[in-house]
C-alpha cells in the first residue's frame, strides 16, 4: 500500500568529515551523478558551505549548479578555523563532531532515512579535548545502543561481507572479550539486520575460530570448544543459520564463501585484511545493530591526496549505494 510517507523521497545525509581530508571532495564527486544513479533520492550534505564548494572544484564539480538541480541540499555548519588540504587543525575537531551530531539527530528524528559518513581524523577530535575512539563507538553511545557490530562489505551480486566479534582491541585482550552471551547477541544482530536491511530471508553466517586451525581440538586453545561452539548452538536454537567454527586461514575460499552471506571473524585483523584485499576502494563500512542506518567508506582521510583531485570516489559511491538500498528495504518492510 502506498501512502504519503512511503511515497516521499528518501533523504540521505552525508557528513563531509575531516575538512583537511578527502571527505568533502569525495562527497562532491560521488554526488555529481546523483540524479541519474539514485532517482527519487534527496541528499543533505553536512559541512561548511564554502569548504564544500571549494573542494568540489578540485574534482571538477560545479557545486552551485549541482545544488540548483534540486536533488541535493546543504546542512551548513561553519568551520571553526580556515582549513587547508592536508593540514590538520585541532580547532576544527568540534566542528567535525558537530557534523556527526547533526546527522545522528536528524536520523533519530526521522528527517534522514540514513547517514553516510566521510572519514574523520580521530586525533583532531581528541586534540580538541573530546575523548573519541571512533565513529562506531560514538554512534552506539549517542543512540543508546548496548551492542553494535562492525561489518565491511564489497559490492556486486554476491558481495563478500565480514563482521567482527571484537573491534579495536589490542590482540592480547581479544580472548578475554569473548563470551558465549555476547557472541550470541552479535550473531543475532547480524542475522536480524541482514534480513531487514538486505532482504535476505535466511542469512547464512560462517564463523571463524579464534586460534590457528580453530584450536586443533583444544591443543591450540579452548575458545572454540568453550565459547564459540556453544554460542553457535544457542544461535541455532533461535533459528539462526550460523556455522563453524572454521579455521580462518582456509575459510576465505570461493567454495566456502559461495555459501555465505556473511563471515563473522573474531578480531579486526583476522577478517578485514582479506576483505580489504578483495574490495579496497569499493568497500563499505556498515554499523549493524543501530536504530538508524549508517554506512561509510573503507578508507581514512588520505591527507596526502586532499585537494589534489586524485582521490577515488568508488568507496563513497558504494557507501551511498548501500545506504540507499538499506533505507529502501527498511521502508518497504
Amino acid at each position: 500500500m502506498t501512502n504519503a510517507a512511503t511515497a516521499a523521497p528518501l533523504n540521505i545525509a552525508i557528513t563531509t568529515g575531516e575538512p583537511a581530508g578527502v571527505g568533502p571532495e569525495l562527497t562532491a564527486a560521488a554526488l555529481a551523478g546523483a540524479a541519474a544513479r539514485w532517482p527519487g533520492v534527496h541528499f543533505t550534505v553536512l559541512g561548511d558551505a564554502a569548504l564544500v564548494a571549494a573542494r568540489a572544484g578540485a574534482v571538477g564539480v560545479d557545486w552551485a549548479a549541482l545544488v540548483a538541480a534540486g536533488h541535493i541540499g546543504l546542512g551548513h555548519r561553519s568551520l571553526a578555523a580556515p582549513s587547508r588540504p592536508g593540514r590538520l587543525d585541532a580547532a576544527n575537531g568540534r566542528y567535525v563532531l558537530g557534523l556527526l551530531d547533526d546527522a545522528i539527530d536528524g536520523a533519530l528524528s526521522g528527517a534522514f532515512d540514513a547517514i553516510v559518513t566521510a572519514p574523520l581524523q580521530k586525533s583532531t577530535i581528541n586534540d580538541a579535548g573530546v575523548p573519541f575512539t571512533g565513529h562506531t563507538e560514538y554512534l552506539a553511545q549517542r543512540t543508546h545502543t548496548a551492542r553494535v557490530v562492525m561489518m565491511l562489505a564489497g559490492t556486486g551480486a554476491r558481495p563478500l561481507r565480514v563482521a567482527l566479534a571484537t573491534t579495536h582491541l589490542p590482540l592480547k585482550d581479544v580472548p578475554g572479550a569473548l563470551d558465549i552471551g555476547s557472541l550470541v547477541e552479535t550473531i543475532a544482530i547480524i542475522d536480524h539486520d541482514l534480513r531487514r536491511d538486505f532482504g535476505l530471508p535466511v542469512p547464512r553466517i560462517l564463523v571463524t575460530g579464534l586460534n590457528p586451525h580453530a584450536g586443533e581440538n583444544g591443543y591450540l586453545g579452548r575458545e572454540e570448544i568453550d565459547i564459540i561452539a556453544p554460542a553457535l548452538a544457542r544461535a541455532a536454537e533461535r533459528g539462526i543459520d550460523a556455522r563453524g567454527p572454521y579455521p580462518a586461514d582456509t575459510l576465505f575460499q570461493p567454495r566456502y564463501l559461495e555459501e555465505a552471506d556473511c563471515v563473522l571473524a573474531m578480531f579486526h585483523d583476522q577478517g578485514l585484511p582479506v576483505l580489504k584485499y578483495a574490495t579496497f576502494g569499493e568497500g563499505v563500512n556498515i554499523t549493524l545493530g543501530l536504530p538508524i542506518i549508517r554506512t561509510s567508506v573503507d578508507h581514512g582521510t588520505a591527507l596526502d591526496l586532499a585537494g589534489t583531485g586524485r582521490a577515488d570516489a568508488g568507496s563513497m559511491i558504494a557507501a551511498i549505494d548501500t545506504a540507499v538500498t538499506m533505507a529502501r528495504n527498511r521502508r518497504a518492510g
